[in-house]
């Protein structure tokens, strides 16, 4: 994270001097010989400290630091002073300067202190990210047999040294979330924060603050200044689940921090400058919300360097057993039974269920089946009701039913939903009990 420095300095010799020095060190650096401009350029940019001299034309280094801190900017200042006047000093700190150097300044001082003041912002900057994501799990994994799933970890694992900005298409509950922290943790931003957020769940005001931050007396409530998630990502990555979502104005905003790399918190008046890359997902098809108007289509072109289509669990069945395993193992552990696997019947009626609800409905169906089960396997028993009825009818070229066995067969699971209740079991197949038991008596 660049570290950006303005001097202002009216001796011309001491501030070639110190912006030499400090750029040598590393830093960012812009120099002026007098107040008004260093002020101009605070207001135009954004910058983590100010040295400035405490007597200059136009605008002193003490009104300086009074104009930011009644301001309320995001910078530390150094005063510099050719006095040694412990009066001016004592004045500067009680009205906010972090810290001070005399004429003639030994140089190595003030590194130190430049870099102290360096290190603590940098402090500052994870510990919010860290607040922001605390408790999530970087080891994150995915269960991955199928060939389409494998495909797309071989696309992921490619561009691990890219920072491009990718875009994750998919149902709901196909997993969008996980591969993009896998994303994440895998590229060479995985030291750098990782935060994300959900633009379906905020309003457009409060998703605005979230993103951008806002100043202090934005709005009502905005009772001091707010870093936003753009911000506190800065170097790291920030996932935007269900980016159709956002209002076209917020687009314009995202828009402008990808292309430039700045953007202005809520009530702001002067850029702040970022680096973050962007994940986006989507259960939208975006060319058909591009074409309604709802959907920026140079933000989808910014957001899809990289495009995933993520396909639903009907459609990767050799993922559906070992998920169910995975799954097991994981809620087994706060259950306090011992449940070592699912019997052949049950494994039967999960390979052979649509999932509308992709891997997320799989986790839940199996929590669920972990609490029900009474004995040391999941059998169909714990299984819901739903699942059993509706399960996807596969046609095997050495095996085709005949309508009477899949009338059979439907008939029996509707009855075993209403608890062998005969009357109810046929009012819903809308058949006589005679028929039912008809039906049920085939061979």
């Amino acid at each position: 994270m660049a570290f950006k420095i303005v001097i202002a300095e009216d001796e011309d010799i001491t501030l070639k001097h110190l912006v030499k020095a400090l750029q040598k060190d590393g830093y960012l650096v812009d120099g002026t010989q007098n107040g008004a401009d260093a002020l101009q350029k605070i207001e135009s940019d954004h910058f983590d400290l100010l040295i400035a001299d405490i007597k200059m034309p136009g605008l002193t280094g003490i009104q300086l630091l009074e104009t930011i801190k009644e301001r309320q900017l995001d910078l530390e200042v150094i005063i510099i002073t050719g006095y040694g006047s412990i009066g001016s000093v004592v004045d500067a700190m009680k009205k906010g300067a972090y810290d001070y150097v005399t004429k003639p300044f030994d140089l190595d001082e003030l590194l130190l202190k430049v870099g102290k003041i360096r290190d603590q912002k940098l402090l500052k900057k994870e510990n919010v990210a860290l607040k922001a994501y605390a408790g999530m799990d970087k080891k994150v994994s995915i269960i991955a047999k199928s060939a389409s799933m494998n495909n797309i970890l071989a696309t992921i694992d490619g561009m691990k040294d890219s920072d491009c900005n990718v875009l994750l298409t998919g149902e709901t509950g196909v997993g969008k979330s996980l591969l993009a922290k896998i994303i994440h943790f895998t590229s060479r931003r995985q030291g750098m924060p990782f935060l994300s957020i959900n633009c379906a769940t905020l309003t457009e005001e409060l998703l605005a603050s979230e993103l951008f931050g806002h100043e202090k007396g934005a709005f009502t409530g905005a009772i001091k200044t707010k870093q936003g998630l753009v911000e506190i990502a800065d170097t790291g990555t920030l996932f935007l689940d269900e980016i159709a979502e956002m209002a076209p104005n917020l687009q314009a905003k995202l828009l402008k921090v990808i292309e430039e790399g700045e953007f202005y918190r809520v009530g702001g008046t002067r850029p702040v400058k970022v680096d973050v890359r962007f994940i986006a997902a989507t259960n939208q098809n975006v060319r058909s919300i591009i074409a309604e108007g709802r959907f920026r289509e140079d933000l989808y072109y910014r957001m899809n360097i990289m495009e995933i289509s993520i396909p639903p669990l009907r459609d990767r069945r050799d993922d559906i057993m070992p998920l169910c395993t995975y799954f097991l193992e994981k809620h087994i552990l706060s259950s306090r039974k011992k449940i070592s696997g699912f019997t052949k019947e049950a494994l039967d009626v999960l390979m052979h269920y649509s999932y509308p609800g992709n891997v997320r409905e799989l986790e839940n169906i199996v929590e669920r089946a972990i609490i029900l089960e009474k004995g040391d396997v999941i059998s169909p028993a714990s299984l819901p009701q739903t699942i059993k009825m509706f399960q996807i009818e596969t046609i095997e070229p050495d095996r085709v039913k005949t309508i009477e066995e899949l009338n059979k067969e439907y008939a029996s699971k509707v009855l075993e939903m209403f608890g062998d209740n005969k009357s109810k079991a046929a009012e819903v197949l809308g058949i006589s009990r005679t028929s039912l038991w008809r039906i049920l008596k085939e061979e």
